[in-house]
């Protein structure tokens, strides 16, 4: 009896070139089994043609695609084990829910009965009872949406690939489609793999985020190592909001910031095995910084700044500081906290322990 694979996807070195412009270039990924993985990062990074090369509408220039540990480079979409939802949906407007849900399951001769049952149950799990005879072009932007995951999820495939699938909602409908996707991934145990642009949907969704950038693959790893371990200073930029505070390595363990009357001891595992004298830049999240007349006595990193901006948020704010190099430096805290005067000096501090280094 052959083992199953423990990974769902695997990417060896895949490549994709378009005449003297490369998409993706040499990526390699392992996907666990039953993950919810997103691929993230700025426009035109390549991760929709990685996407599109999992699901075999694009084919590789180089490397290979295993799906349950078998190649398929080379074989069509249909040939392989899994869907697709698609940024726009790819909806039949003048079919019913009903039909467009049993749209996969006609192709693949299941029988009527069998049909039924199976939307009767996924208008069920997409939250679309009663919905089965209404024409999809009678539904809102979130209830298509609906029909469309559970279009792919119908016929059962061993990955669920999405493109962008909430960018088209409101953000509060967003915000309600995330917890329905995170629900339906639990409760179905699949494999999911999503592409997106937008940081916080991937740190809310993901096992595992893939952070992509000109076509290379930065950094592959767990939403929380991402925000607080970042491997590349375009992650530490990318991922959330990060202060980036250029600074210089000492022997003794000391980094000292650029232009800045700012010395931290850093453990060695912030240091990353960086050898004295090497050129770093300080990751500093804002809400990890303390805004006030004085510093918390936790706090041993802390710099003075002019308060130039405040913005409130809700039950946030933000607080912008000018630097005496010019520079800016940012923090969030609680909105019930009092905040400076703008216009007035303030300390902005942080304890060393929140810090993280990456390469300048």
């Amino acid at each position: 009896m052959t083992e199953l694979s423990p990974n769902a996807v695997e990417l060896r070195a895949v490549s994709k070139v378009y005449g003297a412009s490369t998409a993706v270039r040499e990526v390699s990924m392992e996907i666990p089994r039953g993950a919810f993985v997103t691929i993230l990062g700025p426009s035109g990074c390549g991760k929709s043609t990685l996407l599109r090369m999992i699901s075999g509408f694009v084919t590789p220039s180089s490397g290979d695609v295993l799906i349950d540990g078998v190649s398929v480079v080379g074989a069509a979409p249909y040939e392989r084990d899994t869907a697709m939802v698609f940024q726009d949906y790819a909806l039949f407007p003048h079919r019913t829910v009903a039909q467009n849900l049993a749209f996969g399951l006609r192709m693949r001769k299941v029988a009527k009965a069998e049909i039924e049952r199976r939307v009767e149950a996924m208008l069920e799990l997409v939250n679309l009872s009663g919905f089965g005879d209404r024409r999809v072009s009678q539904m809102s932007g979130g209830q298509a949406q609906r029909v469309a995951l559970g279009r792919a999820l119908i016929v059962r495939p061993a990955v669920l690939l999405l493109d962008e699938p909430l960018g088209a909602l409101d953000l509060k409908l967003r915000r309600q489609m995330q917890a329905e996707l995170k629900t339906i991934h639990r409760d179905l145990g699949l494999t999911f793999v999503a592409v997106t642009h937008d940081q916080d949907e991937a740190l809310t969704l993901s096992d595992r985020i893939a952070v992509m950038n000109g076509g290379a693959l930065e950094q592959f790893d767990t939403p929380e190592n991402l925000y607080r371990r970042p491997a590349t200073r375009f992650v530490a930029d990318f991922v959330g909001n990060a202060n980036l505070l250029e600074a210089r390595l000492g022997a003794d363990g000391r980094v000292e910031a650029q232009g800045l009357p700012l010395a931290l001891f850093l453990t060695p595992a912030q240091r990353g095995g960086r050898a004295a004298g090497a050129a770093v830049a300080l990751v500093v999240r804002p809400e990890t910084i303390a805004v006030g007349a004085a510093a918390p006595e936790s706090h041993d990193g802390r710099v003075e700044a002019r308060v130039e901006e405040i913005m409130f948020s809700g039950a946030n704010q933000q607080i912008v500081g000018r630097l005496p190099d010019g520079r800016r430096l940012t923090a969030h805290q609680s909105a019930a906290l009092p905040a400076p005067e703008r216009g007035a000096n303030a300390v902005f501090s942080w304890p060393s322990q929140s810090v993280w280094l990456v390469d300048a």
